[in-house]
């Protein structure tokens, strides 16, 4: 082993080579030794890193009022989390995000690093603990059981608001498209059969609604989070640190983070409870079940183009097939399927985990925060990408649309409160068979004249609730003699 390029470090269990240029030391090694799970490290979590380092940051500053620690340490441990915070030495945060022991490793290589930093901006040698500790300074009045679960709770938190703005933006893409397709004729249909007509726009705005609800559930469930055990050390009595700590350190934390964060009722119970992960996990898996349904919805639409729904035109984004030329596919849709089918699945192993926990500490918040932290960054990814990929290049089918409403036998269903059911099953019935138009199959069946069907069949009357029960005849002859429809054959209020 050289010397030159490495140092030696201990713990109670032995002495490690650490390369000299690393900001981590030897509980880091054995980490990274015991956990060859994954290949993803916390790095790929920087949301999470620089939560940690938000709490090490609050802790120094707490600590240092209460005497736990010296001001000149404390400002050397606050230099070192800044930097953190500002996206440096995130690299040196090298231990797989599948770990045993309820986050420790992940606590403790943030303490190496930090420690490590602090020691550099003092001018002091990697290692030299002598001087600013791991264990006894960063980590003063703290333990993994209250740092790891609050440290989860602010990268979450910042993780939702990344969401909520990208399924903003969705929302109002959505929104402008629903405007733009306001008018636009078309038939619903219900069991993927055909039902009743309704504009383009009306089923783009169904699409922004519901997304909008979930923005609303999304908060709710934010906020939940938002209450933390800092201060509670190994199980929520306090152990180890001074009076008065938790709450000093939490208003801190707050005014570090920006997050509002609140100091748990009870810290025993907060210490054990993982209840608000599986709350907002079930959010985040409403979001992406509707999220793809809506996919689902663009994809049948714009099925085609020559031998499917063709109700709407995606933007062509790239070539469909090796074999078939010009085919083009729906891949923007179907990426985000895929990553709802993973947000579902990530709910669960976040139930299960939350679940398997025992007595005073949950041992797998870990694997639910890696869930979290994927579930919220590829939900934000896949709005953003369906959003402008997708959404913001959509068309009507404006000739395939018109068509279909001009030949839909359901445009009898308007008739129902003047001619009843009966009769309008007959022209349906009778339209469909013969390929001849509603309007001319209730004038061949005696019902009503051409005139005054085409008369009432007019978008007021097709795509909205009416309060018209009652057929004027009088009225008719002045669709017959030219006047337009909205003001020929008309249904009477009534009373």
């Amino acid at each position: 082993m050289n010397e030159l390029n490495h140092r030696l470090e201990s713990d109670f269990l032995g002495s490690k080579h650490i390369p000299s240029h690393a900001y981590w030391g030897v509980h880091t090694a054995r980490a990274v030794d015991n956990f060859p799970i994954t290949g993803q490290t916390v790095s790929q979590m920087p949301e999470l890193v620089r939560a940690l380092a938000h709490v090490k940051k609050a802790a120094a500053a707490a600590n240092a009022r209460l005497g736990v620690i010296d001001a000149s340490r404390a400002a050397a441990i606050n230099d070192a989390c800044e930097d953190l915070i500002a996206g440096q030495l995130h690299d040196q945060f090298i231990v797989d995000v599948i770990q045993g022991g309820a986050g420790t490793s992940t606590n403790m290589n943030a303490n190496e690093v930090i420690a490590n930093r602090a020691l550099e901006h003092m001018g002091a040698d990697p290692g030299s603990y002598d001087l600013i500790h791991p264990n006894d300074h960063v980590n003063a009045s703290q333990s993994t059981n209250d740092v790891y679960p609050t440290a989860l709770r602010l990268a979450a938190w910042n993780g939702i608001e990344q969401l909520l703005a990208a399924m903003a933006n969705l929302r109002a893409s959505f929104e402008r498209k629903a405007e733009e397709f306001r008018a636009v004729l078309k038939i619903g249909r219900t069991q993927l059969q055909d039902a009743v007509p309704m504009t383009l726009g009306q089923e783009f705005a169904t699409f922004a609604i519901m997304i909008g609800e979930d923005e609303a559930r999304l908060r709710e469930a934010r906020e939940l989070i938002t209450e933390v055990n800092l201060g509670a050390t190994a199980i929520g009595t306090g152990i180890n640190a001074p009076a008065g700590y938790s709450e000093i350190v939490i208003p801190l934390l707050a005014e570090f983070s920006g997050v509002p964060v609140v100091r748990a009722a009870n810290l025993v119970e907060a210490t054990q409870d993982t209840g608000a992960f599986v709350q907002l996990s079930g959010v985040l898996k409403r979001v992406a079940c509707k999220l793809s349904k809506v996919c689902n919805d663009l994809r049948l639409l714009s099925s085609g183009p020559q031998a499917g729904f063709g109700d709407i035109l995606l933007p062509a984004r790239q070539a469909g097939s090796s074999i078939m030329p010009g085919k083009v596919n729906p891949v923007i849709p179907e990426v985000v399927n895929q990553v709802a089918f993973e947000v579902i699945g990530n709910d669960l192993m976040i139930t299960m985990a939350s679940e398997a926990g025992q007595l005073q500490l949950n041992a797998f918040e870990p694997i639910m925060g890696w869930a979290l932290f994927k579930s919220t960054k590829h939900l934000a990814n896949a709005c953003k990408t369906l959003q402008v990929n997708c959404v913001e290049g959509i068309q009507a089918n404006h000739m395939i649309l018109s068509k279909r409403v001009a030949e839909s036998v359901t445009l009898v269903t308007a008739l129902n409160p003047i001619i009843g059911y009966e009769k309008a099953a007959r022209i349906a019935k009778s339209a469909l068979t013969t390929g001849n138009t509603i309007a001319a199959t209730a004038e061949h069946l005696g019902i009503m004249s051409s005139a005054e069907m085409t008369a009432l069949l007019v978008p007021e009357n097709l795509t909205q609730p009416i309060r018209l029960v009652t057929l004027t005849v009088e009225k008719a002859g002045a669709a017959l003699v030219g006047d337009p429809p909205c003001n020929g054959i008309s249904l009477e209020e009534g009373q």
